[in-house]
């Protein structure tokens, strides 16, 4: 089999160290910050991380496309590179060459300011480029950026820097997406692929407590200098009641309690079109669970595998997660109750870079778990009972770049806090991920919560 990262001169091999994200600030927006080596550092550094991602899949890995919200690996190192070089290069960029004219229609995402696109539905049909021409336009916008923010002016790095900065978290958020999306192809494949070997970990999980939050008038939202997306702030007040909140993530085996009590054959637990959706979807459990012989299995990005009651409950959809807390007799948290709760808390937890690619079980008395809530970064991406919508005062901006967010406000649910493939610098309190409520193929897990006791 051809794998489908080549040429390792230029991506060379890479190891976990490597991958470690510096702390430091890396947005151009201030006096103090937007030294042009930490940002070439930065964009160095995660396009690497993408071709570390990328190593262990094959060619024929990187062009299926499984479902219209997934996209082949190979269209999205594409549109990642497509990106740098539509918003930072081309117009900025008089000296730069566009690597091929059509590529703005292949790998267009959905900015209408720009232009035609391919059909999303379509994007696992077009056989060409190749991967090596893919390959190839990555290397060429690479070594452009990086002969671009060498000589341009100080004045100009702080007007693109931003831009910059925002295309580096796009990346991110792709990298993510790519190993959610491959483990859709591999899920397919009756040869039950594995993408990494990881050996599984189990442990006694300590039974649920809750921790308890007065109620206040808060302020909430992102603020100052440092990188956050359009859809985090503005910075606003939110009267929050008193509630609680579970210590740690719901996990496989309390999962399966609710399965085993005919949660999903019970409609009063469900909100009415979730339960359409399990009638029409015959769902039973999690995505990518199989019953063998009585007992669970599920497919892993380690190969199948049993699955094991320690680790947290993950690709369930919003429906299944409501309710899942209704039989439990609690609920969801609301995105502010979820905010408010953890923003002193340590961005530490299981993430892209510890290389497990799967939730682990908590493990009590290791320094990353030692405040009163756990895993609350990391391992799983939490859903919330909020709808996805503007916070008082957000503006969308102008241009093409005002379609990064504010246009899917309807007819989606938030989730917080990342999941075991979300890099770890890319996530933090304010951050603000979204789904329909049916999506289930990511890393998509449950939190509970309840009113104060």
């Amino acid at each position: 089999m051809e794998n489908c990262f080549e040429n390792r001169n230029y991506y060379y091999r890479m190891s976990i160290d490597t991958l470690t994200p510096r702390r430091t600030p890396l947005v151009a927006d201030s006096s103090h910050r937007g030294e042009r080596e930490d940002l070439l550092h930065h964009f160095s550094r995660v396009r690497h991380t993408t071709a570390w991602i990328c190593e262990p899949l094959t060619v024929e890995d990187c062009v299926v496309q499984t479902a219209t919200e997934c996209s082949p690996v190979k269209w999205q190192l594409a549109h990642m590179t497509w990106f740098f070089e539509q918003f930072v290069l081309i117009p900025n960029d008089e000296s730069y060459h566009e690597f091929h004219p059509t590529f703005s229609y292949l790998f267009n995402s959905y900015y209408n300011a720009v232009g035609d696109r391919t059909p999303r539905t379509i994007r696992g049909l077009i056989s060409r480029p190749t991967m090596a021409e893919v390959w190839s336009y990555r290397r060429h916008v690479d070594a452009a950026m990086e002969q671009f923010l060498a000589r341009i002016s100080e004045d100009l790095l702080r007007t693109i820097a931003p831009v910059i900065e925002l295309g580096i978290n796009h990346e991110q958020q792709h990298q993510e997406l790519i190993l959610t999306d491959v483990k859709t192809v591999l899920a397919l494949n009756p040869l039950r692929p594995v993408y990494r070997p990881r050996e599984i970990q189990p442990s006694e999980v300590p039974l649920l407590q809750w921790i308890a939050f007065d109620e206040g008038l808060y302020e909430l939202g992102a603020e100052g200098t440092h990188f956050f997306f359009d859809n985090e702030g503005p910075r606003h007040r939110e009267y929050i009641p008193a509630f609680e909140l579970s210590d740690r993530l719901i996990t496989n085996g309390e999962f399966k309690a609710f399965i085993a009590d005919g949660g999903h054959r019970t409609p009063s637990f469900w909100l009415s079109d979730g339960w359409a959706k399990v009638l029409e979807e015959n769902w039973r459990a999690p995505k990518y669970w199989e019953e063998q012989d009585g007992e669970w299995w599920a497919m892993t990005l380690q190969g199948f595998r049993p699955v094991e009651d320690s680790e947290p409950v993950t690709h369930i959809s919003h429906y299944e997660a409501d309710a899942y807390a209704a039989w439990a007799g609690a609920r969801l948290p609301t995105e502010f109750e979820w905010e408010l709760a953890v923003r002193a808390q340590p961005i530490s937890g299981n993430f892209l870079e510890t290389g497990n690619f799967h939730p682990v079980p908590l493990v009590l008395g290791i320094p990353a778990v030692t405040a009163p809530l756990h895993q609350t970064f990391g391992d799983a991406w939490q859903w919330t009972r909020s709808a996805y919508l503007p916070y008082p005062g957000y503006k969308v901006a102008k241009g093409a770049l005002g379609e990064y967010n504010g246009k899917f406000m309807s007819n989606q649910m938030v989730l917080r806090g990342g999941s075991c493939v979300t890099p770890q610098d890319h996530i933090r309190a304010t951050y603000r991920n979204f789904f329909p409520p049916e999506a289930r193929w990511q890393f998509s897990g449950i939190r509970l919560a309840r009113d104060a006791q």
